[in-house]
């Protein structure tokens, strides 16, 4: 009989659930969406209740749509958002809401942490920012009534997954793939700090277990089951980081595989044999891999994919006779020579984020009356790509023997050929598009096959699911060319005093 599995990607905007065959079958994928809740500006919470339903509720679309039986899914994993957190009480239920990645409240601990900046980032892999370690402090000294109910700080994917299985608060767990967010680890080692949990004072007593992303923490009860449309006793395995999951779904396992998530936020990966922190700027996180002995430093920009959505919805509204749909506006962009003719976009308009510098934010650099619609559309792809090689030559200064081979492209924005064309060769590197968009959940179903013993190779089990549909390999002379205005953006994004200046007339 054919095994089957099920992954789970709970994701910010929504939760998707695959379930696959182990000789590499898609069998059925559901979505279900997200709700943010947002009360105040600054605030960002989702209802881990909420959370719960999303994923019975796809998992069982999943099982209904495949038509398999409750006993055919041997495992299921589920693999959640990074830097946001909640907790749970002694009987493992939810004490907080999810603070989510987006929450900002916390801002005054990231300042207070930040004073330790180098510290944390050697120990845990990433410099303070909107995550784990300011979060506790916030809830410690904001809400010490709530922190009273506090059993253990976990991540919502653990949550649910706790849930799924009956366990208690003393079951709590985290894998390595997050313990580069929380500020309070030591994520060579894969344990806690005491180092880092004196100095801010937090006790380890309130942190779960570390588990491996593989191991099985928990059988599904008989309520989740049925639930699930599941048989009761499945097991389910702890799951990791939902960039950890999609880089494993996408097959980038080797030390020099690049990954590029070309969805809401724009991310840029590069697999690694060591863990090499960025302590001195901050530039890329470094974070584990799904298999260990191997880590990832990453940088992203936040909102990269949502400022094409943005300009687009602009135009539609200004000129709502003409087509603007992506694949129009990829026309126009490809009519304009590479570089738009000395136009420069900076892609951040929420704000920087690696490093974390929250005062630098969107703008056009070298605006004259010749360009035009075409030259702005692809301004906004080169601007991401210019970023990206600011990461690549910060991972590149921290791995000096680092063997880049190819970078492997998922999500939305890697079905435009042009914007792939335009990454490789700004960076100068393939770019390869795959037979899929969404790598996460189908990484956790193999997570889970590997968990239960289905699997004991990862490439080779990736190599089922996954083979590259396009190649778009550097053109030399375009290289060249690129090479003067990524120096440029460089040196905008980096105009410090410009970027004060703006903040302190926006007030």
């Amino acid at each position: 009989m054919p095994v089957h599995l099920c992954g789970v990607d709970l994701g910010t905007t929504a939760t998707k659930a695959v379930v696959v065959r182990e000789d590499g079958h898609i069998l059925a994928e559901a979505t279900e969406p997200s709700r943010l809740i947002q009360p105040a500006p600054g605030v960002v919470e989702q209802d881990p209740e909420e959370m719960l339903d999303s994923v019975v509720r796809a998992v069982r679309a999943c099982v209904e749509r495949a038509a398999l039986a409750p006993g055919a899914v041997a495992a299921l994993c589920v693999d959640g958002q990074m830097a946001g957190l909640t907790a749970v009480d002694r009987a493992g239920r939810a004490a907080i809401p999810y603070d989510s990645w987006l929450d900002t409240r916390c801002a005054r601990y990231v300042e207070r942490m930040r004073a330790h900046a180098r510290a944390v980032c050697a120990h845990a892999g990433a410099p303070p920012t909107y995550s784990h370690g300011p979060k506790i402090l916030w809830w410690r000294h904001e809400r010490p009534e709530a922190f009273a109910r506090i059993h253990k700080f976990v991540m919502p994917a653990a949550y649910v997954t706790m849930r799924l299985a009956g366990l208690s608060g003393d079951d709590a767990f985290i894998d390595p793939t997050y313990l580069h967010f929380t500020c309070l680890a030591d994520a060579r080692r894969g344990s806690w700090s005491e180092e880092l949990c004196g100095l801010f004072e937090v006790s380890a007593d309130r942190l779960p277990r570390i588990v491996e992303p593989w191991e099985v923490v928990g059988r599904l009860a008989p309520d989740a089951a049925a639930q699930l449309g599941l048989r009761a006793g499945v097991p389910v395995v702890a799951g990791a980081g939902d960039q950890a999951a999609a880089m494993l779904g996408a097959g980038v396992l080797r030390p020099g595989q690049g990954y590029d998530a070309a969805g809401t936020a724009s991310v840029l990966a590069v697999c690694v044999d060591r863990f090499a922190p960025d302590a001195e700027a901050g530039t890329v996180l470094c974070a584990r891999t799904v298999p260990s002995g191997r880590w990832y430093l990453i940088g992203y920009v936040n909102g990269g994919g949502l400022n094409l959505r943005w300009w687009r919805d602009l135009l539609q509204e200004v000129a709502p006779g003409r087509a603007w749909d992506y694949a129009a506006l990829d026309e126009l962009a490809g009519r304009v020579p590479p570089g738009s003719e000395g136009l420069v976009f900076v892609p951040h308009l929420g704000g920087r984020v690696c490093p974390s510098e929250p005062d630098v934010r969107g703008a056009w650099v070298g605006l004259t009356w010749s360009h035009g619609p075409g030259h702005l559309w692809r301004a906004l792809l080169e601007g991401v790509a210019y970023e990206y090689r600011v990461y690549l030559d910060t991972a590149r200064a921290l791995v000096p023997d680092l063997p880049l081979s190819e970078v492997r492209v998922v999500g939305g924005g890697s079905r435009s050929d042009l914007w792939n064309q335009i990454k490789a060769d700004v960076l100068a590197l393939p770019f390869a598009r795959l037979n899929l968009t969404e790598a996460a959940a189908l990484g956790s179903a193999i997570l889970a096959g590997y968990g239960v013993g289905v699997f004991t190779d990862w490439e080779e089990a990736v190599s089922r699911f996954v083979r590259v549909e396009r190649r778009s390999l550097p053109v030399p002379e375009r290289a060249r060319r690129y090479g003067p205005l990524a120096r440029a953006y460089r040196a905008a994004v980096e105009a410090r005093g410009l970027w004060e200046e703006l903040a302190r007339a926006r007030g």
